[in-house]
């Protein structure tokens, strides 16, 4: 019985690792993932919005429920623009990013952060708290389409 658990044990780490370093079967799968990714980014990003600008009521467990999310799917899109040619993959990035990757990785890095901030504003419950939050964050986001999207 040992023997068997230890087999199972040890073909499940391998099998992970193996599957592991094959997230993407090519380039043109990242950018699917990536724009996938930004896509349900702006979904969250822009029910926020139309709530702090008044175009619907607010909601505070909806933001809250929103700013969640954006503190998942911030994380999600960074790794779909190392991939080996993900930078031919298609989609409207601009060849900037790769010549300036370090950049571009931090810039992501700061929206997890913004995101981060603003859940942490959504989950107190301040709506002004939470207003400046989604300032930044949404700056954050301007700033690099500005500089790396088409």
């Amino acid at each position: 019985m040992k023997k068997q658990l230890i087999t199972a044990l040890f073909i499940s780490i391998v099998s992970t690792s193996a599957s592991a370093g094959s997230a993407f079967s090519d380039a043109k799968d990242s950018v699917t993932y990536r724009q996938a990714s930004f896509q349900l980014i702006r979904h969250n990003m822009a029910d926020i919005a139309d709530m702090l600008k008044g175009e619907v009521s607010y909601d505070a467990e909806r933001v809250t429920k929103r700013a969640t999310a954006l503190a998942t799917l911030t994380s999600l899109p960074w790794e779909a623009f190392t991939v080996p040619g993900a930078e031919q993959g298609g989609g409207d990035a601009k060849a900037a990013i790769w010549q300036n990757l370090d950049d571009f990785n931090s810039r992501g890095a700061k929206l997890v952060s913004d995101a981060a901030t603003l859940k942490a504003a959504a989950d107190a419950g301040d709506q002004a708290e939470t207003r400046k939050a989604f300032g930044n964050f949404a700056r954050n986001c301007k700033a690099c389409h500005e500089q790396y999207k088409e």
